[in-house]
Parts: structure tokens; C-alpha cells; sequence
């Protein structure tokens, strides 16, 4: 796995040792990128990111390296949590990362973050996790107003969206899948 492109283009990141973290595909990745850098290319530069089920935090790191100034990385898994150290270290990006011991559909409040703008959430294939990280951090105050959404899960899989939630677009790459969407205002 490498950083796709920007100021950290080329960097390798570290893979998990076991099947229990499944990064985000190259593939999939690179599909995600193309259409914020097209579509949403103001999404990125500035942007406060929160990448829940982070694994590997390839997403987190490819915004960084797209021009994002932070990035919250949220897993409970021990395994997780020492690659995303090791990342961040061999990244250099201690001072701009944040790596939180927290479960993702229980994140209580915000605070002492600011609103996130955008969100990645890539959790383990076909249990219904977006959902319930969603109903989780909208209670605790974690999006911004104008939040943007890359919601992954299993190709052909329906996420349940909820009200609040506007859905923009849906990409297909191997065997995931994107959903894009926003806050409604």
C-alpha cells in the first residue's frame, strides 16, 4: 500500500499482519480520491478529518497528504491502533493526527474536537456498522454542518441511511463500495 498522491505520494504504509484489518483497496482508494479531487475538490484542502474503523488509516493519510490540516483516526482494536502508531510515525505526521481508543458506533461527544468535514468510515464488510456510526456521531456533535461522507462496505450491500443524511453517489470498485453523501441543511 502507498500514499496514491500529494505531498506524501509514493510513501509505502504499513499493511496489517492479519486478516482482521482490511485496508482500503489501491483500487478503491484511488476511484474515492478521484471523484472528491474532481467533484468536491474543495473538500480536502483545510479539511478536518474523521476516518472511524480507521485500520490502517490509508484514507486519513491520503487526505493529509491531499492537503487536509487534521485528521482523527478512531479504531478499538489493539492490532489497528499500533499500525496506525507506526503509520503516523514513519509518516511524520505526529502534529497533525490524533489516534483515538474509542468504538466507532459509541463515540460519545465531540468535545475537546471541533466538528469533523469529512468523514471516512470503512468498517468490517456487512454488519451495519455505518449506520449505527452514523446515529453515533450525529448524537455526539462529530460532523460539521457541511460534513462530506465516504461511507465503504461490501459491493451490492444498502446502508440504511439515516434522515439527516443526503446521498449524493454510490462507486463501485472490486468488491467494495462507496457511498458519498452530506449533511442535509
Amino acid at each position: 500500500m502507498r500514499i496514491i498522491a500529494g505531498t506524501l505520494k509514493g510513501r509505502a504504509l504499513l499493511a496489517p499482519k492479519s486478516t482482521a484489518i482490511r485496508p482500503t483497496s489501491d483500487r478503491l482508494r484511488e476511484t474515492l480520491f478521484n471523484v472528491l479531487s474532481h467533484r468536491y475538490a474543495d473538500s480536502i484542502e483545510n479539511a478536518n478529518v474523521l476516518d472511524l474503523f480507521a485500520g490502517s488509516g490509508s484514507l486519513a493519510f491520503e487526505a493529509l497528504s491531499r492537503g487536509a490540516r487534521f485528521a482523527c483516526l478512531v479504531d478499538n482494536g489493539i492490532e489497528a491502533r499500533g499500525l496506525l502508531r507506526a503509520n503516523v510515525e514513519a509518516l511524520g505526521l505526529g502534529g497533525v493526527t490524533r489516534i483515538l481508543k474509542r468504538d466507532a458506533c459509541k463515540l460519545g461527544n465531540v468535545s475537546p474536537f471541533e466538528p469533523f468535514s469529512l468523514v471516512f468510515m470503512d468498517p468490517p464488510y456487512g454488519k451495519g456498522l455505518c449506520e449505527q456510526a452514523l446515529n453515533s456521531g450525529h448524537e455526539g456533535g462529530w460532523f460539521a454542518n457541511n460534513a462530506l461522507f465516504m461511507l465503504e462496505d461490501r459491493a451490492g450491500v444498502e446502508i440504511a441511511l439515516p434522515n439527516w443524511f443526503e446521498f449524493i453517489d454510490r462507486r463501485e470498485a472490486g468488491e467494495g463500495q462507496v457511498w458519498i453523501g452530506k449533511m442535509k441543511l
